[in-house]
């Protein structure tokens, strides 16, 4: 067992540890804050840094709360529940001011407000992990813990929807009756405006008992219920025969269709705010053409096709292509074309891609959006709006925008599109 050592939390990581410092090598503290005094424990060394958990906490941080979940700490679910919710929307501008500057050497003309919801009960996506464990006999529901190899082992979830987040032990008990509790690997969840959707994913041919049991689960705690044998394409509901997912953007007067599986942001409310946000900085006019890239579903394309001359969304994956059309066709809306594209390959030569644009949204995912900035935005473009989840990305791309292509980093601000994770999600308005 590694020996106890005393440190002084200098800082907050990236991933919401504590940061100090032993014989000038950084230490990662997981549930530190700054300036707190710790007693450690080293759990993983590296060449460049170690990490670290809190064995006894010595000097408390003036801004340390006590974390609402029993989970805390051991669930790798949140980061930041000892911090209240001003401190971590703080802590999140921080760590993207910081990557502005050591990454992309740009800093925003003007930073703005950051954008928060409800704190809690509002992931209406998620992944839960199952595992039968056999020394203890029971069924573990939950998200990984800090050792992914590890299900945590939860009896309640306060950042879920509550009609899951509050029925983590009656899953776990439900899985724990199956003759096939062995061999449920996951349960996905989805929700619209309306439904709360569980699509379970099992490894092995569900017998009668099982279905039946699952059925009646659902309508118990009026849940609808989804099986998944094998791939994504393999999803089919059990009960009830059919839903119908949808999400109403009503300041745009849009109603997005999606499938259990299909990308969606997590949060409801803040994805309202988000769209309200990008709308405004956007500022599309009935003479514009817009280019959104990374469309998804079409959650910012329908938005904007509601105001500018016409729009051209293009996404990677087919199937929310196909959506997006649908969507609106159903809203419609006959302004707004899509493509499918591979967006980490050259497109240069694509037709969608020679045209010209007033405007571009940009919203990848982690890796960001650097293949695109090749040969986008073109001349005609004079504003940029990108929404990023990953402010290492976004700092990289804000580089590439300022010294490539002329633009300057007007506006900039962080988004709790997550709250009491580190996931930091921001928004950053270009023009040139």
């Amino acid at each position: 067992m590694q020996p106890l050592a005393e440190v002084d939390i200098t800082d907050l990581s990236h991933d919401g540890r504590g940061v100090a410092r032993i014989q000038d090598k950084a230490v990662f503290v997981a549930g530190a804050l700054p300036g707190e005094r710790a007693r450690i424990r080293i759990v993983r060394r590296h060449r460049s840094f170690d990490e670290a958990k809190v064995e006894t906490l010595l000097t408390r941080s003036a801004d340390r709360i006590e974390p609402r979940c029993p989970h805390f700490g051991s669930c790798g679910g949140c980061a930041l529940q000892h911090l209240p919710a001003d401190k971590q929307i703080a802590a999140k501008q921080r760590v993207l001011a910081e990557n502005f500057e050591r990454i992309g050497k740009v800093t925003p003309q003007h930073w703005l407000e950051p954008l928060s919801d409800a704190p809690w009960g509002y992931r209406r996506k998620g992944r839960l992990s199952v595992k039968w464990v056999e020394k203890k006999g029971k069924v573990l529901v939950g998200f990984r813990e800090d050792d992914p190899r590890f299900v945590a082992d939860l009896r309640v979830c306060y950042t879920l929807l509550p009609q899951v987040g509050e029925r983590i032990e009656a899953l776990a008990a439900l899985i724990g009756g199956l003759e096939a509790k062995r061999d449920i690997a996951q349960i996905e969840i989805a929700a619209d405006d309306h439904t709360v959707a569980l699509v379970f994913r099992h490894l092995v041919p569900l017998q009668d008992g099982d279905r039946d049991r699952l059925i009646a689960f659902g309508r118990e705690h009026g849940l609808a219920i989804l099986l998944q044998p094998k791939g994504p394409d393999s999803v089919h509901m059990l009960d009830p025969p059919t839903i119908d997912l949808k999400f109403g953007i009503p300041a745009a007067n849009v109603e997005l269709a999606f499938r259990p599986l299909d990308f969606i942001q997590v949060n409801a409310g803040m994805n309202q705010r988000m769209i309200a946000q990008a709308l405004a900085l956007l500022d599309p006019q009935p003479q514009h053409r817009v280019l959104d890239l990374f469309c998804g579903l079409g959650n910012f394309t329908l938005p904007i096709a509601r105001l500018a001359g016409a729009v051209t969304g293009v996404e990677g994956e087919a199937g929310l292509v196909a959506r997006a059309a649908d969507n609106a066709r159903m809203n419609g809306i006959d302004n707004a074309a899509f493509h499918a594209a591979d967006l980490s390959l050259d497109q240069r030569g694509a037709a969608w891609a020679r045209a010209d644009y007033d405007a571009l949204l940009l919203d990848p995912p982690r890796s960001g959006a650097a293949a695109v900035l090749d040969y986008l935005p073109g001349k005609r473009t004079r504003r940029v709006v990108y929404v990023s989840c990953h402010p290492g990305s976004l700092a990289r791309d804000a580089g590439l925008l300022v010294e490539r292509h002329g633009f300057e980093l007007l506006r900039a601000g962080v988004m709790d599109m997550f709250p009491h994770t580190a996931h930091v999600e921001s928004i950053a308005l270009f023009e040139r």
